[in-house]
């Protein structure tokens, strides 16, 4: 059984091609030209170079598939270019499903987000049936990620696809090479450089959970449903004094309101348009950190069987991933 990854070079991709190899699937990953090949490893895969943005490399990386694993995204909060974002995460997504359909492949596991979903107030949980809407999505990032989910779901529904969604909360963990921003979150951390926090909450899983998380979406999971891959709600205190903890340090950190933020965040993002470098605030994650993020994971624990460790856990990891290799001197 032959299986094609994206985005295994990646954070979560990575994390979900272990998975695979660990099940006893063949692997194949589908990879760009230029990217950074560090997870990759010495692993027995199949390595096939292409881009979603390139349709030809796409029918090449499907032809001989049994199964698609796409987990690849383009997952920044900020981006000089939005319009590269919506290009490979809502149109490479649309031509690699067709060039799945199209090369026989059998079965598919989309990887969504939480960022799609609706939110409730009060922080109470928000499950795979809260509402949403575009127009209530901030963000070029969440909105790419909606967007494709739309077309992911019309795909599955006109062309009977055996495809399921999952949505992934918050994955820290190990091989967060880039780091993203929420492993940013967790280096930073460790550097000292996170003094103050603000009155957020999110969802923290370990990636390696969410990575079994999508073998069972591939075994149990139902065509055309969607199933939120989390762990353990925390505020971003919480996370931050976590990570303290972990790393034997006590240290008092600022409530800052939100509101104070924005005027810094969009200072930030018109020096990144000089620099060409990713700011470490941005208007729309500001936006964003005004809702409590929270979710709940029962419809996959209930109909898949997925169950995920303490989040500590993954903090502790992604810590000693970090020191291990390099990002804290």
């Amino acid at each position: 059984m032959k299986s094609l990854v994206t985005g295994a070079t990646g954070f979560l991709g990575s994390a979900v091609m272990h998975c695979l190899l660990a099940a006893g699937h063949e692997v194949r990953v589908l990879v760009r030209p230029k990217s950074d090949r560090r997870n990759l490893g010495k692993l027995p895969i199949e390595i096939v170079e292409g881009d979603l943005r390139d349709s030809v490399s796409l029918k090449r990386a499907t032809v001989g598939c049994d199964n698609l694993f796409h987990v690849a995204a383009d997952y920044r909060l900020w981006v000089p270019d939005p319009e590269i974002m919506y290009d490979i995460n809502v149109k490479g997504t649309r031509a690699l499903i067709l060039a799945a359909v199209e090369a026989g492949v059998k079965r598919i596991v989309y990887t969504s987000s939480v960022a799609v979903l609706g939110l409730n107030h009060g922080g109470v949980p928000a499950n795979e049936e809260t509402p949403s809407s575009l127009a209530m999505i901030a963000g070029h990032y969440k909105r790419s990620k909606f967007l494709a989910e739309q077309a992911v779901k019309q795909l599955t529904d006109e062309l009977a696809l055996s495809l399921v969604i999952v949505n992934p909360s918050t994955p820290i963990g190990p091989r967060d090479v880039r780091p993203t921003p929420t492993g940013r979150i967790v280096l930073d951390t460790l550097l000292g450089k996170m003094p103050a926090y603000v009155n957020t909450g999110l969802n923290v899983a370990h990636a390696d959970d969410i990575a079994y998380g999508h073998l069972l979406a591939f075994k149990y999971g139902k065509p055309g449903e969607r199933y939120i891959l989390g762990g353990d709600n925390m505020t971003l205190l919480q996370i931050l004094q976590a990570i303290d903890e972990i790393n034997d340090k006590r240290l008092k950190r600022i409530n800052l309101p939100l509101n104070f933020m924005l005027p810094t965040a969009w200072i930030m993002e018109r020096i990144s348009m000089i620099t060409h470098t990713e700011p470490r605030a941005t208007v729309d994650s500001i936006r964003m950190a005004k809702k409590i993020m929270f979710f709940t994971s029962k419809k996959a624990e209930r109909e898949l069987g997925y169950q995920h460790r303490p989040a500590i856990e993954a903090l502790r990891d992604a810590i000693l991933w970090f020191k291990k290799n390099g990002y804290c001197k």
